[in-house]
């Protein structure tokens, strides 16, 4: 691989306008199909396989355009201070914004709280459900400001409205703090390879890179039906490796110019040596992300491999884009060590006999490797205690700051009709198969009105053929409680009593129902994609190093970076520390999805560093030292580089924590921190360490696995064949001298 890759850099060096044509082509592409396709709305959260899912396909067939999938909206009223819904003035002004409800294009029906029993019992609070035809990102804004200047129409009369639902779900917002992660970005580049020219190389190709992906998830967005949230995952991802593979492509440049070869051999070198780790690295992100299919939940899946493209888009710029752009910038990019306006013109970059901080570092590691290890696995062991507490659960309007609307809404309801009424259960009775449909029905109402924790079961609603009914049940506590979980167990297992005596099958659905069924088929999926994921990287990681000790060691270094990032999200977004500076307003359970995706994504970040630190170790073992001074030596070359990677990406994820979308930030937050730990604290701390203490025995492979096992050449050892090209004198001399 090395010498193919180092062949292809070469090429892209020399045929420079060819390969920026064909990137600046497949941009202009994206970005014309991206502006020409339709809009796209949220995607369809189908949970195929699920309870809830079933009764929601079968409210589809058995009650033809109820749209059952279709946004809804709760407009609640409250009269003032000594008054009552009830009241005559009241009472008008509710059945005028009513009336002016109803008139949407897009709106499906509108149940009036006199005739729909939806008034208080003290008769303070009443509220209005309006059913849309069509999804809450699919909603027209006309819709939304239809239904926002209605309620404001009751708010000039006098009354206190709020407005609950999905109806007013919009696409999340990042905010200005992606771009300030930029900035960092950039700078932290700046300082690393103190030349605007060579920083922004990283920058560029980053950019077009996501460009390149986001348009292209803009295109297709409206036919794979992919949500924003998706496009937002992609920004993320992209733009972090983007930076950090081309971060390696040009720093591993300017090391072989500094040993005096030309640019042209410098560029193939380079992507034979540090591009054979962005290959490997960069599968590790990919089947980590595509990994997420098996969970089974088109969301998912539809986000790991849309981010995935995006990964694969920013290997490929790496590989070609970047030594083409190298070529353009010639004598301007300088060698490792010098730089113009930061190192005196005629005097070396660095005194050789003085080691860097990474030398002397991985030097005190390699002294004290006991000390090192134990106390970093004790760190990190102290920081995941909080994922011992860890809630999932999905977000709802309980879980929204308490400055939106949806959330006052959802708070009058709580305070008028009690907790539970904000998440009602729906029961979907098919008594297809029974011979008396209507004794089935009742039997269902009057089995769970004998349940523990019901407050309301309201009489069956049958369908048009009588075969078919809903019946809703409020519970009497909030939505994301343990008791509210139970009761929806208990329903499900009256329904198996129920389908024996009667033929009637009994279904529970709703929000409340699909989020309980969400988060158990993401815990009944973490461990199989845990294995998956880590066993897959582990027989790759086996080829790339040729070692069972040292992919063990980076699974083992991941389980902890994880835990201890699951830890950080359960103190901040659960407990509430730091809630403030994080600009948390609202703290509740983890999202269901968040252990399920750190695991995808943190690995295939975790397995970056673990492949540009370790093949260096590697590379020098290989060609001679010993394991000790091995690990040294991979530290004086990469952990400047790594380092700076780690900063970057940590800027990038940080960005994201400004997003008004509370999955995104949790997401920003979590990925952030979880590579802190994995690059500070497991890659230079307790990576050296361990390989210390192994010695020699870190690089053991059994022989007839040796033997089986494909020569990747991730090292580059074939390119010492290659005939070596040095620069000519004046270039050499331009070379150590700026």
């Amino acid at each position: 691989m090395a010498t193919f890759l180092y062949r292809l850099g070469r090429l892209a060096f020399r045929r420079r306008h060819f390969v920026a044509l064909i990137w600046l082509a497949l941009l202009t592409l994206a970005g014309v199909g991206a502006v020409s396709a339709p809009a796209a709305g949220n995607t369809s959260f189908s949970i195929p396989g699920t309870e809830a899912q079933k009764a929601f396909d079968l409210l589809e067939q058995r009650f033809p355009g109820a749209s059952a999938d279709g946004a809804t909206a709760r407009v609640v009223f409250k009269a003032p201070s000594g008054e009552k819904m009830t009241d005559a003035g009241n009472k008008a002004t509710v059945e005028k914004t009513v009336e002016d409800l109803s008139r949407g294009s897009e709106v499906a029906s509108v149940a009036d709280p006199y005739t729909g029993r939806a008034v208080s019992r003290d008769g303070t609070i009443a509220y209005a459900s309006v059913r849309y035809k069509v999804s809450g990102m699919e909603l027209e804004d006309a819709s939304r400001t239809a239904l926002n200047e209605a309620a404001q129409h009751a708010r000039d009369a006098g009354l206190t409205v709020e407005i609950g639902g999905d109806a007013l779900q919009t696409a999340p917002q990042t905010g200005a703090s992606e771009v300030i992660g930029i900035a960092v970005a950039a700078v932290v580049l700046v300082i690393t390879f103190g030349s605007l020219l060579a920083a922004g190389l990283p920058l560029l190709t980053a950019l077009v890179g996501v460009g390149i992906g986001v348009s292209t998830i803009t295109a297709l967005a409206h036919t794979l039906d992919l949500g924003s949230t998706t496009s937002i995952l992609a920004t993320m991802i992209g733009l972090a490796v983007g930076i950090d593979y081309a971060l390696f492509i040009v720093s591993r440049y300017r090391a072989e110019l500094a040993e005096g070869r030309e640019r042209e051999e410098a560029a193939g070198r380079a992507v034979g040596t540090a591009g054979s780790a962005v290959v490997f690295a960069g599968l590790t992100v990919v089947i980590a992300l595509v990994g997420l299919s098996v969970v089974n939940i088109p969301m998912l899946t539809k986000m790991g491999l849309a981010a995935a493209g995006t990964v694969v888009i920013a290997v490929l710029i790496a590989l070609t884009m970047i030594p083409a752009l190298l070529g353009y910038a010639g004598r301007k990019v300088k060698p490792a060590g010098a730089s113009s306006g930061l190192l005196r013109r005629g005097r070396p970059a660095r005194q050789p006999d003085r080691p860097n901080m990474g030398t002397r570092w991985a030097s005190f590691v390699v002294r004290r490797p006991v000390a090192v290890l134990l106390l970093g696995v004790l760190g990190l062991g102290a920081a995941a205690i909080p994922a011992a507490s860890l809630e999932l659960g999905l977000p709802d309007d309980g879980s929204q700051p308490v400055s939106t609307t949806q959330r006052r809404a959802y708070d009058l309801l709580s305070e008028g009709f009690g907790p539970g009424f904000n998440g009602p259960l729906m029961v979907v009775v098919d008594a297809k198969d029974s011979t008396d449909p209507k004794a089935s029905f009742t039997k269902v109402t009057d089995e769970i009105r004998g349940l523990k924790n019901v407050v309301t079961v309201t009489e069956a609603q049958p369908n048009e053929a009588g075969d078919t009914a809903t019946v809703t049940v409020v519970p009497d506590s909030k939505p994301s409680s343990t008791a509210t979980e139970d009761l929806v167990h208990a329903i499900r297992g009256a329904g198996g009593d129920i389908e024996a005596k009667t033929d009637a099958k009994v279904l529970v659905t709703g929000s409340t129902a699909m989020n309980i069924d969400v988060s158990q088929k993401l815990n009944d999926a973490l461990l199989p994609y845990l294995a998956l994921v880590v066993g897959l990287a582990f027989l790759l990681l086996i080829v790339v190093f040729r070692s069972v000790l040292v992919p063990l060691k980076a699974a083992l270094g991941f389980l902890l970076s994880v835990l201890a990032a699951l830890g950080a999200v359960v103190a901040v977004f659960q407990w509430g520390w730091l809630s403030g500076l994080m600009n948390v307003e609202e703290t509740g359970p983890v999202m269901s999805m968040m252990p399920i995706f750190m695991v995808g994504v943190v690995f295939g970040l975790a397995m970056d560093y673990e492949v540009f630190l370790v093949t260096r170790m590697r590379e020098a073992y290989v060609h001679g030292e010993k394991p000790g001074q091995a690990v040294v030596t991979g530290f004086r070359h990469g952990a400047r580089v790594v380092t700076a990677a780690a900063v970057i990406m940590i800027a990038v994820f940080s960005g994201f924590i400004g997003s008004s979308e509370s999955m995104v930030k949790m997401i920003g937050f979590g990925l952030a921190i979880a590579v802190f730990f994995d690059a500070f604290i497991v890659r230079m701390a307790i990576v050296p360490a361990v390989l210390a203490l192994l010695g020699r025995r870190a690089w053991w492979l059994p022989g007839w696995l040796e033997r089986a096992l494909p020569d990747v050449d991730v090292e580059g050892t074939a390119l010492r064949t290659e005939q070596p090209r040095h620069a000519d004198p004046d270039e050499r001399r331009e070379l150590v001298q700026v």
